[in-house]
């Protein structure tokens, strides 16, 4: 066992995962972390969004909530790192506890409750790797304060924020943690979201990406008005997707009774699934990122079949530690060569109809 698995071991089984977040996080803002191996490999490299990526993985939001920690993401090796979900102001989130591992079934539970330290900390801390002249795609996702009495204006107030700084926004309209703001991706909230996300990246004069990251828990009827209103309004893609509030019949009753998003594992069929009926319903329109359950490359090279250019993983990091990254974009690259690709967007979607049919695992599948 390596150094580096040694340590997440430790991390992840002798403290509590709050603390054991905030060390890791600690860690890697000061520089301390593993020099993995880094896949530089030509058949990875994919352009979305006018954006050039190395390759298709990225950190999710939610592991660097506050900009803390992502240049050493990206010098690990991620093609792209998404922090936050920032809120224009400060708050202190959900009481703990409020995290929870579930390591037989290689999830976690949160209900954290956008804890972070508001849009000016974030932006400072960005603008400082900015001018040293940082390198990398960093997303930033936003959202709006708890007790807010205009949720409207505080994606608004993002975007006004973030814009300048970022190469892309994503706006959050998903988490189950904040009471309420589910509903906002209702078709006629979003486009007022995505209406004044736009009006303010104008003002400013810049042309930043918009994405918006959806719960795995929607319909078939309400994922299709979200599509098209994402169409009608400008973004450019969506994140599929968020955690869900769902338990899976394999939870022990404890775990299932937790209140909170379960991510991990048990959420890679319910959003890759997903994932497959918003590349057909999307019909190229929008840019796919695939979120939610990925833990090795075969996941991720299932949720690039099922229609997404850009993946994503947290919980997966947290359990298998900082060398995911290159096993997991080797896998991807042998598996692209093996059929036939040679490039990523050649494989995008080439799955999407057998998930909608097949619903076995993806070990299953080629």
């Amino acid at each position: 066992m390596t150094f580096t698995r040694l340590a997440t071991e430790f991390l992840t089984r002798a403290l509590p995962p709050e603390l054991s977040h905030e060390l890791a996080l600690k860690a890697l803002e000061h520089g301390l972390f593993p020099r993995i191996e880094r896949v530089d490999d030509p058949i990875l490299r994919t352009s979305a969004m006018g954006l050039d990526f190395p390759n298709p993985l990225g950190m999710a939001a939610g592991f660097d909530k506050d900009a803390r920690a992502f240049p050493a993401l990206l010098a690990m090796g991620f093609g792209h790192v998404e922090v936050g979900t920032v809120t224009p102001l400060a708050q202190a989130g959900n009481p703990p506890p409020r995290l929870f591992r579930v390591r037989r079934e290689g999830a976690i539970i949160n209900r954290m409750g956008f804890n972070n330290a508001g849009h000016a900390a974030a932006h400072a801390r960005i603008s400082r790797w900015r001018d040293a002249g940082g390198r990398g795609i960093l997303g930033v996702n936003i959202g709006a304060n708890k007790d807010s009495l205009d949720r409207v204006r505080d994606y608004a107030l993002g975007a006004r924020c973030f814009a300048p700084v970022a190469d892309y926004l994503t706006i959050n309209v998903s988490s189950p943690n904040t009471p309420g703001l589910r509903n906002l991706q209702a078709s006629e909230e979003l486009a007022r979201i995505l209406d004044g996300v736009h009006a303010e990246i104008a003002r400013g004069g810049h042309a930043t990406p918009v994405l918006v990251k959806i719960a795995p828990d929607l319909d078939d009827a309400a994922l299709e008005a979200i599509v098209e209103t994402a169409v009608a309004h400008g973004a450019d893609g969506l994140v599929i997707s968020n955690t869900t509030v769902s338990r899976p019949s394999s939870l022990r009753p404890r775990d299932a009774l937790e209140p909170g998003g379960l991510s991990g594992r048990p959420l890679f069929s319910l959003s890759t699934r997903m994932l497959a009926r918003a590349h057909l319903l999307a019909g190229g329109r929008l840019l796919l990122v695939g979120a939610g359950g990925v833990d090795s490359g075969e996941h991720a090279w299932q949720k690039i079949r099922a229609g997404a250019t850009l993946v994503q993983l947290y919980t997966g990091f947290i359990y298998e530690g900082p060398e995911i990254v290159p096993a997991i974009l080797h896998h991807v690259a042998k598996r692209l060569r093996q059929n036939g690709f040679t490039s990523i967007d050649e494989a995008v979607g080439s799955g999407a109809q057998d998930w909608l049919t097949d619903h076995r695992t993806t070990g299953e599948r080629t």
